[in-house]
């Protein structure tokens, strides 16, 4: 009955030596390859983050992987990660790789067809309001879904400066956006000239 919390003296040293080197290694490929490898900017950064966690765990407990196996995996994942983090700089490859932020709000309205695209509710919706600190809807300017499946909430600026468009360049709006309608055409006068 309890013989599977029973193991071996030699089972518990390997452990802690896997757990120990495979700790160490981590720390010096995080090293070689910069802040960035944890910093889940992107979707790829994420499922790094996550395989990371996945391979440290593996080789710590399992008998099945070897520390050189798992101190491969790390340093290939690393590499993986370094190379796509490089070729981003590449606008048809990040364009091609990246999911695209997506806008929920604009102001005070709700934008349903993007919701349902993302896949999420308006109480969800409502319930990362709160967690923002959102106490009336006058208080927002935009809510993103960014590429990491954060919600980033765009609240007034008290000095009343607006939303610079470029903070939601990369953005993808919707037909319910008024950041989606086209400009409005140049005035002409009676004559078809363009007002000055």
């Amino acid at each position: 009955m309890f013989s599977g919390l029973i193991t071996s003296w030699q089972a518990l040293v390997l452990v802690v030596i896997s757990t120990l080197g495979i700790y160490v290694a981590m720390i010096i490929f995080s090293r070689v390859a910069g802040l960035r490898s944890f910093s889940q900017m992107t979707n790829f950064d994420f499922a790094a983050t996550v395989a990371f966690g996945s391979i440290m765990a593996t080789t710590a407990v399992s008998s099945g992987v070897s520390l050189l196996q798992g101190i491969i995996a790390l340093g290939m994942l690393f590499a993986a990660q370094t190379s796509i983090a490089a070729l981003r700089k590449l606008g048809s490859f990040e364009r091609l790789a990246d999911n695209r932020p997506l806008l929920l709000m604009d102001g005070r309205e709700e934008l349903s067809r993007n919701l349902e695209h993302a896949q999420m509710t308006r109480d969800d919706l409502y319930s990362k309001l709160r967690l923002a600190g959102v106490t009336h809807l006058d208080q927002v300017q935009a809510v993103v879904l960014e590429t990491t499946g954060e919600v980033s909430v765009l609240t007034v600026d008290p000095n009343g400066h607006p939303l610079e468009n470029r903070m939601l360049s990369s953005v993808e709006t919707s037909p319910e956006s008024p950041r989606h309608a086209p400009p409005d055409p140049p005035n002409r006068n009676s004559s078809g000239q363009r007002d000055a």
